[in-house]
């Protein structure tokens, strides 16, 4: 039995009447950041970015210079490399690339864009990568604690290629920044239980760490030290107007530190919340 073409066409076009419409993508002039959902392949606007100012970021001078001046480079139009911020949690990786982001804007008229992509969606890059491309707006590629944990995830391969070496390669409007606990993304038990198991233990390994070398720019973050700790504090109760000398909050600072086992951004910025609230005053 043959069907002949205007029934095949028919049986066509009553499959794309079944098959859920693909959403529209939005005006990429009407955000400045987007976030990318995977599951209906649809950019989602921000209206108001979760970031602070970075003068606020104390003790990491030296990796805001350095990922200032990339990223001037590449919202200039020349060359620039993807950047990996890795270290201690808590210690402003994720906050130096948002607050990088939002300087960078206000320097230069807000022409740079910011998308996030989860790393759970790091398989549907290249769709994403595909209409970025379209689109020709310079923009930065974020993904927040970008890790790997089981061989059986091959997506990172997927993520190599995408980066560097494929094809296509990386579009030219396009840079990509990760943040990660880990400075070649995978657990080290990982790369060492591919070293003992490989018939190449030296091959086996430069597969699980060529990622990371995809990223030209490395960015290390380390626990800060106390009076680093203390400018940070010092710094948003200034900048939030917070009643309180500063004699007053040292003794708590130190306290709220020690319980959490750390000092940094982050246990500066929770104490700060704490102490806000105990003072009756919002963090505006």
């Amino acid at each position: 039995m043959t069907l002949d073409n205007d029934l095949l066409r028919r049986i066509a076009e009553a499959l794309e009447r079944l098959a859920p419409a693909r959403p529209v993508q939005p005006d990429l002039d009407s955000a400045e950041a987007f976030v990318w959902r995977a599951d209906i392949e649809l950019l989602e606007p921000v209206a108001s970015v979760n970031r602070i100012d970075i003068g606020l970021l104390k003790g990491i001078d030296y990796q805001a210079d350095q990922l200032l001046e990339n990223t001037r480079r590449f919202a200039n139009g020349f060359p620039a490399n993807n950047a990996l911020l890795w270290g201690a949690r808590g210690s402003g990786k994720s906050s130096l690339v948002k607050a990088m982001h939002a300087r960078v804007n206000s320097d230069g008229g807000g022409r740079l864009l910011l998308v996030e992509i989860h790393r759970e969606d790091v398989a549907s890059l290249p769709r994403l990568l595909a209409f970025l491309r379209d689109s020709g707006r310079r923009t930065i590629l974020f993904c927040d604690d970008l890790s790997f944990d089981d061989t059986s995830d091959t997506s990172y391969k997927s993520l190599k290629a995408v980066l560097e070496g494929g094809i296509e390669g990386r579009p030219t409007n396009v840079i990509f920044y990760a943040t990660s606990n880990r400075r070649h993304l995978m657990p080290r038990d990982m790369i060492d239980n591919e070293r003992s198991t490989a018939i190449n233990p030296s091959e086996a390994v430069e597969e699980m760490v060529s990622l990371s070398d995809r990223f030209g720019l490395w960015l290390g973050f380390h626990n800060c030290d106390q009076e680093t700790y203390f400018a940070m504090i010092a710094g948003y109760v200034a900048h939030y107007g917070l009643k309180i000398s500063e004699e007053d909050w040292r003794a708590g600072a130190v306290e709220w530190s020690m319980t959490r086992g750390a000092r940094s951004g982050r246990v500066a910025w929770q104490f700060i919340q704490e102490l806000a609230g105990r003072l009756g005053q919002p963090l505006e």
